[in-house]
């Protein structure tokens, strides 16, 4: 090694990618000075005040010569705190204070009393550190059990900047080992598993609407319900994740990934499970639904329900081109934003669900008598919904108001439990079917496999042959029409769709048109 220089590693992400930084720290001859270079952020540029305060109050105050902290690649942009450990141990590696760091990659802020703070996005981080190579971290003691998620990786977690360094071979004389902060941020105790999930069998009534909930499941489809206020709309539409198998390994890592780095809530400290569901407002911009923000994006509302339930109540009241920006990942499952700081890319593959009421008013439901609104005014009001966007959900379906007769029979519907045994069990039919295709679910059958392998008998497909050549049914949606097809005979334990499966598809797809 240089005499003078120290190395640590850190490590830099772009979205949910992670990159492993090289921490270089110079101490000179000249005046004291504290410089940053790598392309760092405002956060990490006041790393400099909150690492000499951490040194000093840890009994290991940093020369006062001048030092020199190069972060490579310097061509990659390095934004928020969690360098602020790894210049530390490499400063003071090169003031040969501490002995040889190796590989280990350190990750947390730090506080001026020398504590060591947990950081957002650490599940991704460490996931690329091992990746890389890199299986030793060091992280935040809050953090640590998250870190200990990634398979492989060997994590250790430190409450003071003064222990760490004392196991890095500090001199133990000067060190506040006898510092043992009382007001640390401990990993919380809250678990996905431990979250009440609202029971199908609150809903009254609705036995079309709750079948197709059930189908939407089961095949992972798009829905729109359309109806008047208090028809259940939304109460139909929170209960769709408990009906929603457990994720896979694979699939929670990455949701628990793109958790951490959002940060919407305490930092996970367990594989999140359970699909997750989120319902923005309808005021939300298109920066909180697909992700961005200034500098580099940061995802957004359709992200955060990867792999789960993005729900759109009051539809028409979003903003158009926000609702249009989700056509890409509804195609793709997918989000790249650009942005002047860099370009990010997020996984989201989720299902959409929609709610709309028929009109402003709404009250044009049924006869519509009471509606006070004109029909342009109608059209005005349903048209925010664009024609693309519409042509990619799947089950379209007309909620009407639930009857007196409907509340005489409550308590006798299915309850949440008995409808998702059913959602597995089709899940699984199309695991077997598709799993040599490298897909989970018919919703992700592209049309080429459904013409071709999965292609069905002419006279099974009359009716939906009949709907495109009159032009009522696009190319998108007469795959999205077969798709909803496997799904019902997977629900009905069919080897294929019938005629009667197709029927049925096709009717969920334009109930709501046809009202």
């Amino acid at each position: 090694m240089l005499m003078g220089v120290g190395r640590s590693y850190c490590v830099a992400l772009v979205g949910l990618n992670g990159y492993i930084v090289e921490v270089e720290a110079d101490i000179g001859q000249t005046l004291p000075n504290f410089i940053i270079l790598g392309l760092p952020d405002a956060a990490l540029n006041e790393a400099k005040e909150r690492i000499r305060s951490a040194a000093r109050n840890s009994g290991i105050p940093l020369s006062r010569r001048k030092i020199t902290a190069n972060l490579i690649p310097a061509s990659l942009p390095k934004r928020g705190s969690g360098f602020d450990l790894a210049i530390t141990m490499a400063v003071l590696r090169a003031a040969d204070d501490i002995r040889e760091i190796g590989g280990t990659v350190f990750i947390a802020e730090l506080g001026l009393d020398g504590r060591l703070r947990p950081v957002r996005g650490i599940l991704p981080a460490v996931m690329a550190a091992v990746q890389a190579g890199y299986p030793d971290i060091v992280v935040a003691e809050a953090n640590a059990a998250e870190a200990s998620l990634v398979p492989g990786a060997k994590v250790r977690g430190y409450k003071t900047l003064a222990r760490l360094a004392f196991d890095f071979g500090a001199d133990p004389k000067d060190l506040a080992l006898d510092y043992d902060p009382l007001d640390v941020d401990e990993p919380g105790e809250d678990s996905d598993d431990a979250l009440i999930v609202p029971d199908l069998c609150d809903v009254s009534g609705q036995g079309e609407a709750r079948r197709a909930l059930e189908v939407a499941a089961a095949g992972g489809h798009h829905m729109l319900l359309t109806g008047p206020p208090g028809a259940g709309k939304t109460m139909l539409a929170e209960r769709l994740p408990g009906l929603l198998p457990d994720l896979a390994d694979t699939a929670a890592m990455e949701v628990t990934a793109i958790h951490s780095l959002a940060a919407v809530q305490s930092s996970p400290v367990r594989l999140l499970r359970r699909p997750p569901f989120e319902n923005p407002h309808h005021s939300a911009t298109a920066a909180a639904i697909v992700g961005g923000g200034s500098g580099l994006p940061r995802p957004g509302a359709a992200s955060r329900a990867h792999r789960g339930v993005l729900f759109l109540d009051e539809a028409p009241e979003y903003e158009r081109r926000v609702l249009d920006a989700l056509r890409q990942p509804l195609e793709s499952g997918e989000l790249v934003i650009h942005r002047s700081a860099g370009t990010a890319a997020y996984p989201a593959r989720f299902q959409l669900v929609l709610a709309a009421n028929p009109c402003p008013c709404g009250k044009a439901s049924g006869k519509g008598m009471d509606c006070t609104c004109t029909a342009m005014m109608r059209r005005r009001y349903f048209g925010r919904i664009s024609g693309p966007l519409l042509d990619r959900v799947d089950i379209q379906l007309q909620v009407e108001r639930v009857s007196l007769a409907d509340f005489g029979h409550a308590g006798e519907e299915e309850d949440t439990h008995t409808v998702a045994e059913r959602v597995l069990a089709a899940r699984q039919r199309q695991l077997e079917r598709l799993l040599a295709m490298g897909l989970e679910t018919n919703s992700q059958v592209p049309g080429r496999t459904l013409r071709g392998e999965l292609r069905l008998s002419p006279g099974t497909t009359r009716i939906l042959d009949t709907a495109l050549e009159r032009g009522t049914l696009t190319a998108r949606g007469y795959d999205r029409v077969l798709r909803l097809a496997w799904t019902l005979a997977d629900l009905g334990h069919c080897d294929a769709p019938d005629i009667d499966h197709i029927g049925q598809a096709l009717g969920l797809r334009q109930a709501a048109a046809a009202t």
